[in-house]
């Protein structure tokens, strides 16, 4: 049995595979490098005997890249963004390598490079994509395991996340809209406060998603892609949209797309109808230009869905979260929030009779 060598500030271990090919490691630890040079050794030794199955052919991590593109990315709503994180940063980190040598700890060594670069949050987008195409490739049959990679902790969500926080607001801004100069604005506004429906979501969405009598929508795609999760979900039409609603389908000129641009076509990611025109209503409506984005829109539906007592679980459906912590985010707002915790440390009643007003009186004197 070999022994892992020192090699500069690294423990270097090779060892002689199934196929009788040399093959080596690097690791910064020496009990880590030993237990890897037994755990090759000893898999070796079970492929020659036959008591395990011998290992998949080698791939490399060129052509992952490759078939991910080809196959897996062309099923997302934006297979560019997968296409500029793989030829940006995955390919010239790991593109000669293949896939068994992709280990724990040269995801480590790019992570930390990475860090030394960028944001957090980009960093933690590209070791997810970077997991979920080694993960397919154990899927695949390319490789038997992937490596255990962790992210970077981001905060998941912005708690001073921007929304209108009044029923007041929320007329105050639908009014300033019904007099912007394209016609969509007012009915695509609408329905972006009272569905929560995500931008891409709404300029995708066509009239044969809308079922008048049943007062549901069905949100089934983004542009002209696949919605952000990948499925079909189901959006009730309120009573304050459902007039707005009928009223803009007999006033548009559009038989397919519910709110159309100028030119009667859908709206690409960078309309105007996203920025430009979302400032200037805000500025009719008396509120600063920066006071929501278009999607705090989406934050208004669920804050006040939440604020007027509606089911966290109905709103998780709705919104098209994949997990109920998405939604945990508004649930302080409902009524009820804390209600059963006012009386947690000791109520009012366990005071002694006079204790507030001798408090005030001390604060008093002092």
């Amino acid at each position: 049995m070999g022994k892992p060598i020192k090699r500069g500030i690294k423990w270097q271990i090779r060892w002689t595979d199934e196929n009788g090919k040399r093959r080596g490691e690097s690791y910064t630890d020496f009990k880590d490098a030993m237990f890897a040079l037994r755990s090759h050794e000893t898999q070796t030794e079970e492929i020659r005997r036959g008591f395990r199955v011998r290992p998949p052919k080698d791939r490399s991590f060129k052509d992952l890249c490759d078939r991910w593109m080809s196959v897996r990315a062309t099923m997302k709503r934006q297979p560019e963004k997968d296409l500029s994180i793989i030829r940006t940063h995955l390919k010239p980190a790991f593109g000669e390598l293949t896939l068994r040598q992709i280990t724990t700890e040269r995801v480590a060594e790019f992570s930390a490079e990475l860090m030394s670069k960028r944001a957090p949050l980009t960093v933690r987008n590209i070791l997810m994509l970077l997991q979920a195409m080694l993960n397919q490739a154990i899927e695949w049959g390319w490789t038997e395991t992937a490596p255990k990679i962790r992210k970077p902790q981001t905060r998941l969500f912005n708690k001073d996340y921007r929304w209108l926080r009044t029923n007041e607001e929320i007329e105050q801004f639908l009014d300033a809209a019904k007099v912007e100069e394209s016609g969509t604005v007012y009915p695509m506004y609408a329905t972006a406060v009272f569905t929560g429906m995500r931008a891409g979501e709404l300029v995708g969405l066509r009239w044969d998603d809308i079922d008048f009598e049943r007062r549901l929508i069905t949100v089934q795609r983004s542009y002209n892609g696949p919605t952000k999760a990948g499925d079909v979900r189901h959006v009730p039409i309120l009573d304050r949209l459902l007039p707005v609603l009928k009223a803009w389908k007999l006033a548009t000129r559009s038989k397919r797309v519910v709110f159309p641009n100028e030119a009667g076509r859908m709206w690409d990611q960078k309309g105007r109808i996203f920025d430009e025109f979302l400032k200037r209503v805000l500025v009719r409506a008396g509120f600063d230009r920066r006071y929501v984005h278009f999607h705090g829109l989406r934050h208004t539906f669920a804050s006040h869905w939440v604020l007027n007592d509606g089911d966290l679980f109905r709103l998780q459906k709705i919104l098209g979260h994949k997990t109920s912590q998405m939604t945990q985010r508004y649930a302080h707002l409902a009524p009820s929030a804390y209600q059963s915790d006012w009386g947690r440390l000791g109520g009012a009643s366990e005071s002694k009779e006079g204790e507030v007003v001798e408090i005030a009186r001390k604060q008093k004197q002092a």
